[in-house]
């Protein structure tokens, strides 16, 4: 009976029009009101903001005009070597003595540099172009470190020129140190094999640790300077470690790539 008076009672007045309606709650208006702003917002960094990106490769301080790789233009046995690990030579310098059917041969330094390695002893028999020792070009001691970046090639074309970079040293604790600071100075268009790197750094085994994924680019990074360090470098770090950096030190770098609007990679 109850039902029926209340189905009456809604015939009467179906539409209620009597009763105000409410059309939200002030809470409901306030929701409304942030998500217009948040998509207003999304819109405008879709359209002018942009997404920054980075690219970690393998890398290795340098003096940038790299290495040689020292052979022996006679075979026979070495006698003497008159050259020491680390030692500063000019051109034309003695390395070490191999004698041969027609005497003691002196083996000499094509170029100015320091001894990186020495692959050859006392008593040993070498053939005719035997790697005997590896320089490390350098014309004066106040030459500059660079860093050589070896970047996949897929990335090569987005990095851009003098694109920040942060280097982490293998030899320096980063959580007390922090990372080197530089700046790209050149990228090299053309993949390179690892004979060229080799070549370049004086080690083959360097060379192939650098192309086992696949033939990189070389990106040539010049470090950002700073008299208030002990290695004369900037770090992330107010001071850096209280050490010099050395050629040939193993680091890892992280380059900034060219920036993309947001737009370009969430459009199909």
């Amino acid at each position: 009976m109850q039902f029926r008076q209340q189905a009456l009672a809604k015939l009467q007045s179906p539409e209620e029009l009597d009763l105000p309606v409410r059309y939200a709650r002030p809470q409901g208006w306030l929701v409304l009101a942030v998500t217009v702003v948040v998509m207003a917002a999304a819109c405008v960094w879709a359209v002018t903001g942009s997404v920054a990106s980075t690219v970690s490769a393998p890398a290795i301080l340098t003096h940038g005009q790299g290495s040689y790789i020292l052979q022996s233009p006679v075979a026979g046995q070495v006698t003497e070597v008159v050259a020491e690990q680390g030692q500063r030579l000019p051109a034309d310098a003695p390395v070490l003595h191999v004698r041969t059917a027609d005497g003691v041969t002196v083996v000499r330094t094509v170029a100015a540099g320091r001894i990186t390695g020495l692959a050859a002893t006392i008593g040993q028999i070498i053939q005719t172009g035997a790697n005997v020792a590896s320089v490390e070009k350098i014309a004066r001691t106040s030459d500059p470190l660079y860093a050589t970046v070896y970047v996949p090639a897929e990335n090569a074309a987005s990095i851009p020129a003098d694109a920040a970079v942060d280097l982490t040293v293998q030899s320096v604790p980063t959580q007390e140190y922090g990372v080197l600071h530089g700046r790209v100075k050149t990228v090299d268009r053309s993949a390179q094999s690892a004979q060229q790197i080799s070549a370049f750094l004086g080690d083959s085994q360097l060379g192939e640790q650098f192309t086992k994924d696949g033939r990189p680019v070389a990106v040539l990074v010049k470090l950002d300077k700073s008299s208030g360090t002990k290695s004369g470098y900037e770090w992330s770090s107010a001071d850096g470690p209280p050490f010099a950096l050395t050629s040939m030190t193993s680091a890892t770098g992280s380059i900034r790539l060219a920036d993309q609007h947001p737009v370009d990679w969430l459009l199909p």
